[in-house]
């Protein structure tokens, strides 16, 4: 049974097949989510707006984008006898941690536009329910002047772990591009801690997906949140 310090979580969808010359050329479907709260009302308000808004412009904005390549890949394969690639957008989200009067999500932005596969861009927020506002990776680390030192280093670390284990899969230098790539912003909660996450492509090769590590919550690790 969800708390009065927790959102109850829908989830809306806009979807459409999208066709040229009779030809079916690209494929979308948007989630995005909707929040109901009565401890919190305005905020969810706020940003069911939010996240309605940002669907919307997705589908004005990049669907149309790839509407347009779709009609142009399209004609240049019926010219030189090519097989007829249909574009994709799938765009979905996840509430990770919806407690103590905390809220964290992450959204999937998949887009196929021909080859081999397609690629997912991972963007997320994480919300203070009762202060109404978004919370930054500094906010679990009060004590630390050296947030992003301190996070990278614990990266580095848990990949050592893993490429001992002999079952991890990273470019080489990967210290290099942990501290180069690393984004303050790429992060969500979990029950276990504070997940931050890597693009495809960002330290590892595309077949290990998007990359996460956890800072466990508790003593010598991530701030966990509380009412």
């Amino acid at each position: 049974m969800l708390d009065g310090y927790q959102m109850i979580v829908r989830e809306k969808m806009i979807q459409q097949d999208m066709y040229y010359k009779n030809h079916l050329i690209l494929k979308y479907t948007i989630k995005y989510p909707k929040f109901v709260s009565q401890t919190y009302n305005t905020l969810a308000h706020k940003l069911n707006t939010l996240y309605h808004t940002k669907a919307v412009m997705y589908e004005k904005s990049n669907v149309m984008n790839l509407y347009q390549m779709a009609m142009v890949e399209y004609e240049y394969s019926v010219a030189n006898q090519y097989p007829i690639h249909q574009f994709e957008a799938y765009v979905t989200f996840e509430v990770t941690y919806n407690q103590n009067c905390a809220l964290s999500l992450y959204f999937d932005q998949y887009e196929y536009t021909g080859g081999a596969h397609g690629l997912t861009v991972r963007s997320s927020d994480t919300w203070d329910l009762q202060k109404s506002r978004r919370m930054e990776l500094s906010d679990f680390f009060p004590n630390r002047n050296d947030v992003k030192e301190f996070v990278t280093e614990s990266i580095i670390q848990q990949i050592d772990e893993q490429m001992t284990g002999g079952n991890a899969m990273f470019f080489d230098k990967y210290d290099q591009l942990v501290e180069s790539t690393f984004k303050p912003s790429n992060f969500y909660l979990s029950k276990e801690g504070l997940v931050i996450y890597f693009q495809q492509y960002d330290i590892a090769p595309y077949a290990a997906g998007i990359l996460t590590f956890v800072i466990p919550f508790g003593p010598g690790g991530a701030l966990q949140p509380k009412c």
